[in-house]
């Protein structure tokens, strides 16, 4: 990424993906905040505590001019109310790879927004990007995330075992990746 290019903005037909800006830190709190959240994603803690979002938020624009991070605010184009965040952490050149991460609030579970935001998010990566594969991974016990990951083409390639430890119990985590020739292939430019 060129670390003079503005971070960009992805539109869809019912969403704004936008750089996150400090405002959003309330929303952040509150809504990763949710114990549900942290009980179904893979690093966001419980309690989420004062200045957490902030001190998140404030590392976007530095990670993104290096060339490590694009992340994004969900918004709502219809209000532009904060529903989530996605994102893709980059693994350098030398993989020509990224990893795709995203969570959303409780109360727009369950409506597509977060396979919606994840598309475009594929696909920014794949065409603006060009980035060769994708991956993610999900808690094995969190199938919800799994199905967002197929509904955007992405394939399951395996199971880690006890591969991350979170509040104090090995958790097994389910691998997917997606190759930029079959995302180009599957997907009309656009």
């Amino acid at each position: 990424m060129n670390s003079l290019a503005p971070r960009p903005t992805l539109r869809t037909p019912r969403l704004v993906l936008r750089p996150f800006d400090l405002s959003d830190a309330a929303d952040v709190q509150r809504l990763a905040g949710d114990r549900a959240i942290a009980d179904t994603t893979l690093n966001i803690p419980h309690p989420y505590e004062d200045g957490l979002a902030e001190a998140w938020i404030e590392t976007h624009a530095r990670e993104y001019a290096e060339g490590r991070l694009v992340n994004f605010a969900i918004t709502l184009s219809l209000d532009g109310a904060l529903i989530g965040s996605i994102g893709l952490k980059l693994d350098g050149e030398a993989s020509g790879g990224g990893e795709l991460g995203y969570w959303v609030g409780v109360p727009w579970w369950n409506r597509g927004y977060c396979t919606e935001a994840a598309a475009a998010v594929l696909d920014y990566g794949f065409r603006v990007l060009e980035l060769d594969r994708i991956h993610a991974h999900h808690l094995l016990r969190n199938p919800a995330s799994g199905r967002v990951m197929e509904k955007i083409g992405m394939r399951a390639e395996g199971v880690a075992r006890e591969a991350l430890h979170k509040e104090g119990e090995r958790e097994d985590i389910a691998l997917y990746g997606i190759l930029r020739r079959y995302w180009l292939r599957s997907t009309p430019p656009g």
